[in-house]
């Protein structure tokens, strides 16, 4: 359960087998690291230009939608990813089913 929420999201998911849900949660936080990867490029690339041309403030909310977007992205990962360990921990505490057959009788 913890690598699956603070590791990255999908890798304890996938370790469990459970494919499909693995693969979109890292799908989905990957998407969003990498959106907020764009934002904070996109800053800092302003910021740094400030040093050289001192004319010009750069604009706050130029590329605050990466931002936003990439959080939202990872979040909705992380709340998946939790609710993927929540079934598999509930899984885990239930007991197999038990069969109340009786074996088959050989012949003499």
């Amino acid at each position: 359960m913890l690598l699956n929420l603070f590791a990255t999201p999908g890798l304890g998911s996938l370790l469990a087998r459970r494919w499909v849900a693995g693969t979109g949660q890292l799908v989905l936080f990957l998407a969003g690291f990498v959106l907020f990867l764009v934002w904070f490029v996109k800053m800092m690339k302003d910021y740094y230009g400030l040093m050289f041309d001192a004319h010009e403030e750069p604009d706050m909310n130029a590329y605050l939608w990466y931002l936003k977007a990439g959080v939202l992205l990872a979040v909705a990962a992380w709340l998946w990813a939790l609710v993927t360990s929540l079934q598999l921990l509930h899984a885990a505490k239930t007991p197999p089913p038990q069969l109340e057959t009786k074996p088959p009788v050989l012949p003499k």
